[in-house]
């Protein structure tokens, strides 16, 4: 893992709140396939430089870095929410608020 990167960050045009961390300059068709096929084109949000000790919101440098030496990139999905699914069989002044 290096001690710093300048990488590149896109979001997905197929998935919101989902971005790619690629080394700036990075060759989309180098990346696998079934990646680019899930994330669409990619639409540039920002470039900078990343360190291990750089706090991300949902992530750290040491992540990115580490996903990037291993395998050219660092893809972050959307976090998960209880209020994805909703439960219909339930009368609604049952349901949780």
């Amino acid at each position: 893992m290096k001690e710093r990167e300048f990488v590149s960050v896109f979001r997905s045009s197929k998935k919101s709140d989902t971005y790619i961390f690629v080394r700036r300059g990075q060759e989309w068709e180098e990346l696998p396939e079934s990646l680019r096929g899930i994330f669409g084109q990619p639409i540039h949000s920002m470039d900078l430089i990343m360190t291990p000790g750089r706090k991300l919101a949902r992530t750290t440098g040491k992540q990115v870095l580490e996903a990037i030496g291993e395998k050219d990139f660092f893809l972050q999905m959307p976090e998960e929410q209880d209020g994805y699914v909703v439960d219909f069989k339930r009368k609604p002044e049952q349901r949780n608020p």
